[in-house]
């Protein structure tokens, strides 16, 4: 028998969290359907590095959250102008035609034609409103996914923000895909008004009225209250990425250079580095471990005076070679 769960409340660990746990359940034969809202919040894939996708100190200044999901793919904005829906299914009924159709249904009944775009995405008039994610679980697997119906387009704009620095280390990019709201092509759709059509089809397709879990007694479990906590953590949200090592290496007219650093993406810092070379110069190759040290990630440290208009010296070289082209050729390996 089909089972739907609405949740009550807006906070995305707590709403990820009766995910899991509906997730992570025996299977019973039955599919569910639960459907939940975020506010301002960044959720990002697994494996994404969140500095290089989102602004993420202006995101918690401004009282928003970054979540982590479990699945992969790409960042994605939420508010309350979107609605989250997932499909949790037992293995031997997982069918993502049939999952999809339900959006699809309650969609059309707005008179909106949609249409899958790849595995992920739908679309409706050319334009995506729908990303899509998938994960097996030990007993059932998941399908979920947003709808965009009223989301604040400024807001994704303001946090989603790909910062430029070579310094970042690498996650998965997340692809920038044409959005839509609903809205703007039928303004009688809301997150609130679209709920009961994606009930009448979803019991539709699966044949039976739904029953209804109280979304209340799922968040006041402890299961549920430790994978909120779990979400939550700073660990589980910047881990491994916070801080890294990089190192880079090249050979310029004045010698070769290898550089290793460590960098702190939550200040956008560079914490330590320690420069190798066979330059001639190595008052040069000094300074330059003094100005990175501590020197942001995201623009080269500004040169002083003396040595714009100095020449480094050296006995054991003929050609003279200006210090500014010595420091800029190091700083482009970073920059």
């Amino acid at each position: 028998m089909p089972r739907f769960v609405l949740s009550t409340q807006s906070n995305p660990y707590l709403n990820i969290a009766v995910e899991q746990y509906l997730l992570s359940q025996p299977s019973d034969g039955d599919i569910t359907l639960y459907l939940w809202a975020n506010r301002r919040t960044v959720v990002i894939g697994q494996f994404q590095n969140p500095y290089a996708e989102c602004d993420v100190d202006l995101l918690e200044a401004d009282g928003g959250f970054l979540m982590r999901r479990r699945t992969g793919g790409g960042a994605v904005f939420h508010d309350l102008g979107n609605l989250n829906f997932s499909f949790i299914v037992p293995y031997e009924l997982y069918d993502q035609t049939r999952q999809f159709s339900v959006l699809q249904r309650a969609v059309a009944d707005y008179g909106l034609e949609t249409e899958l775009s790849g595995r992920n995405d739908v679309l409706c008039r050319g334009r995506k409103f729908s990303g899509n994610a998938f994960s097996k679980g030990r007993n059932q697997r998941l399908h979920h996914g947003t709808i965009l119906i009223r989301t604040d387009v400024e807001a994704v704009q303001k946090y989603l923000k790909v910062k430029p620095a070579k310094l970042h280390r690498h996650g998965v990019d997340s692809h920038k895909s044409r959005i839509v709201n609903l809205s703007e092509l039928n303004p009688d759709i809301t997150a609130e008004s679209i709920v009961p059509h994606l009930l009448h089809a979803f019991e539709q397709e699966y044949g039976a009225p739904a029953v209804s879990l109280n979304f209340e007694d799922l968040v006041a479990l402890p299961e549920v209250q430790q994978i909120a906590e779990s979400f939550a953590s700073p660990d589980w949200k910047y881990g491994r990425w916070q801080q890294f090592e990089a190192q880079q290496s090249a050979q310029f007219p004045w010698g070769g250079v290898e550089i290793s650093l460590v960098v702190d993406e939550a200040s956008s810092t560079i914490s330590s580095v320690k420069i190798a070379s066979d330059c001639l110069f190595p008052d040069v190759i000094e300074l330059a471990q003094h100005l990175l040290t501590g020197a942001s990630t995201l623009q080269p440290p500004s040169l002083p005076a003396s040595v714009l208009s100095s020449t480094p010296h050296s006995s054991d070289t003929p050609t003279d070679i200006p210090a500014a082209t010595i420091l800029h050729d190091i700083f482009s390996l970073l920059y």
